[in-house]
This record gives C-alpha cells, sequence and structure tokens, in this order.
C-alpha cells in the first residue's frame, strides 16, 4: 500500500514531466506514468525533423525512466480525441479570423479528461503533470496559483480546468524553480533529458508554420483568400494581400508591402477577406468583452473585482475593473492602454497570485 495513494502522471518524455513523475514516486505515491499520442507528425505534411511530446524517442525516454525507477507506464493513442478538439478549433478559429489558444483547450478538454477517464479505470485517486503552478483547497474551492518561478509560470493555460478535475489534480513543481529542476533531474543521472532542447511550439506544427499547416488543411485555402485587401482605417484600399487567415491582431512583420513606416494589423474581417492597417498606436484599447468563462478561486468573479489581467501567455498583464455582464460576458475596463488584443486569445485574471479565472477575448473597444 502506497503512503499517499496511486497517482497516473503525464509522461511526455520531457524533462519537467519525467522530474515530476520520479518526484512522487520518491514522495511514496504509487505512480503510473501516462504518455499520449496527441498527433502524428507524417500526417501534418510538415517539412520539419519529429521531435517533441509525440515522438518515439520521447515515448521511448518516458518509457525507459518508468521501468528504470520501478513503475508501471502506459501509451495511449488519444489522436481521434484531439483532432476533433483542438485541431478542428485552431483551423476554425483562424477561419473566423480570431487567434487561437489551442494549448487551452488541448489542457481542458484533451488531457485532463483523458487523464481521468485513465485513472479511473487504473483506480487512482489523483492525476499530475509536470506544470509550474500551485494548488491549494481553500473556502471549498481548488486553487490554482502561480508557480514558484516567475519566469516558468504555466498557470495561464490552466484557466479552463474545472473545479471537479483540480480536484484530483497534482502539480508537484509548482514550488520549485526550473533550476532545481535541472538539478534534481542531473542529480538523478537524466542527463540525457536535461540536454533536450525546451520546445515553445504548438505540437501538432513542429516547424512552426501555422500558414502552412492551415493551406494543408483547408482544401482549396489559397484559391478562395488570395488577393484581399489590405485597407487603412478609413477603408481605403493600400494594398493585396494573401489571405486573412494569414494575419493575426499586432502583427508587423511579414506584411509584405512597403509603406515607409511600420504599419500593424489592427482588424481582420473575414467575410469581406480584409486586413485593416494602422500606425502602433492603433493597437492600443483600455477595455474587452471576454466570452466562456471558468471561475476558479470564486463561484464568479465579484461586481468591481480590481484584478491583473494577462491577454497573453507571456504577456506581464495589466491592472484592471472587472464587471459582469448580462449576458455571462466579462467587461474588463484596464486602467490603461494595453496593444494587440486579439480576439481568440485567452484572458487570465489574477488577484494577487492566484487565478481568479479565465476566458476568450470577444472584442476590444476604447472607453
Amino acid at each position: 500500500m502506497s503512503k499517499h495513494g496511486k497517482v497516473l502522471v503525464a509522461m511526455s518524455g520531457g524533462l519537467d514531466s519525467t522530474v515530476a513523475a520520479v518526484m512522487l514516486h520518491d514522495q511514496g505515491y504509487e505512480v503510473i506514468g501516462m504518455t499520449m499520442k496527441t498527433w502524428d507528425y507524417a500526417s501534418s505534411g510538415g517539412s520539419s525533423k519529429e521531435t517533441g511530446c509525440c515522438s518515439l524517442d520521447s515515448i521511448n525516454d518516458a518509457r525507459a525512466i518508468a521501468v528504470e525507477r520501478g513503475f508501471h507506464h502506459f501509451i495511449v493513442d488519444i489522436r481521434e480525441e484531439f483532432g476533433d478538439w483542438v485541431i478542428d478549433n485552431f483551423v476554425d478559429e483562424y477561419m473566423a479570423g480570431r487567434t487561437p489558444n489551442p494549448c487551452v483547450l488541448c489542457n481542458t478538454h484533451i488531457k485532463w479528461e483523458a487523464l481521468l477517464k485513465r485513472a479511473d479505470a487504473l483506480d487512482c485517486e489523483f492525476i499530475a503533470t509536470g506544470h509550474y503552478a500551485q494548488l491549494r483547497e481553500e473556502n471549498g474551492r481548488h486553487i490554482v496559483s502561480k508557480g514558484h518561478d516567475d519566469w516558468k509560470d504555466q498557470s495561464y493555460v490552466l484557466w479552463g480546468v474545472s473545479q471537479k478535475n483540480l480536484a484530483r489534480s497534482r502539480f508537484p513543481l509548482g514550488g520549485f524553480k526550473k533550476s532545481e529542476i535541472r538539478a534534481l533531474a542531473l542529480e538523478w543521472g537524466f542527463d540525457a533529458i536535461v540536454k533536450k532542447p525546451e520546445s515553445y511550439e504548438i505540437c501538432f506544427v513542429p516547424d512552426n508554420d501555422y500558414r502552412g499547416f492551415l493551406k494543408r488543411r483547408v482544401d482549396g485555402l489559397e484559391d478562395k483568400v488570395n488577393g484581399g485587401k489590405f485597407i487603412d482605417l478609413e477603408g481605403n484600399e493600400i494594398g493585396t494581400h494573401k489571405g486573412y487567415p494569414f494575419y493575426t491582431i499586432g502583427q508587423r512583420k511579414g506584411l509584405e508591402v512597403a509603406f515607409g513606416t511600420p504599419k500593424y494589423v489592427t482588424h481582420i474581417d473575414p467575410e469581406n477577406n480584409t486586413v485593416t492597417l494602422g500606425d502602433e498606436k492603433d493597437l492600443h484599447r483600455n477595455g474587452m468583452l471576454v466570452h466562456g468563462m471558468n471561475y476558479i478561486k470564486y463561484a464568479k468573479i465579484p461586481e468591481g473585482q480590481e484584478s491583473l489581467v494577462k491577454i497573453r501567455y507571456k504577456h506581464d498583464g495589466e491592472e484592471a475593473i472587472v464587471f459582469n455582464e448580462a449576458d455571462g460576458k466579462l467587461k474588463v475596463e484596464f486602467n490603461r492602454y494595453v496593444s494587440a488584443v486579439a480576439p481568440g486569445q485567452s484572458a487570465v485574471f489574477y488577484e494577487g497570485n492566484d487565478l481568479l479565472g479565465g476566458g476568450f477575448i470577444h472584442s476590444s473597444f476604447n472607453i
């Protein structure tokens, strides 16, 4: 009988998930490792070498560590589940002129559900991942807070996980800095895993070319959207582009049109295949609406709540006041202007280090 119970650990074969599994094993949990095959690189049509969490090397690395440490390991094929939820949404969002957040959807609808489904089948009380975030129970709520390592904090991508699922979750790395995790891995003799480069790319777009991915996924896409208009803020045509799905709010590079001064994408109109360009100041907004909220610290964010709001993963965050709208959306009024508020991206709300919740950016405006 294990000291702390039975836990199913998501093992990608990378440094963080490996250390998480071994750490829990050494603490007295009965660990079962599980590597999820989410994507087949051969079907992506990309040009880069297969790397990352779905590669054969990564799967073998995860299995080897489990064997060495004496706990069970399973490989689970969830490509069909992953494709239905994550990839289809990724394509649909770009086709709607928005900027998707595939990692959030993957956590919310795929990884947690897939882990818990298998955890139940294996009689595991808990699941665990290598995310740098902290978790505690308070006032009947399971509260996610920022990881101890500010640079590595991953609480932003966890806003969509339900209370029910958080109740069975463990984040063993949340109280450590990345440098400490590397040192532990070296101490345990995992030199090869420490030397692996970290990937910041979307797992199913290994060459980081999302435009090429869209072209391969949507039949005849280039013929449908090529030759659309770049317009200015007054609606005047100022050039032609290669298709609205290939641009994102705030984009400056890759416009392939010379204007004499830097221009930025400020609006995307999929219906008319137009992309509006403006100056950097034209990206500034001090308000936005957020939909699809999931609440973490409270059952609902209190009216007039002051919060630090992040609109991108690596955004430092901006102070704002939050109001509840009648249709379930949140209205956010920033204390000062923020740049490139992109519909489709996640807006994540913090009270100190605690995650209040998050949702998807619906639209932006100036007050």
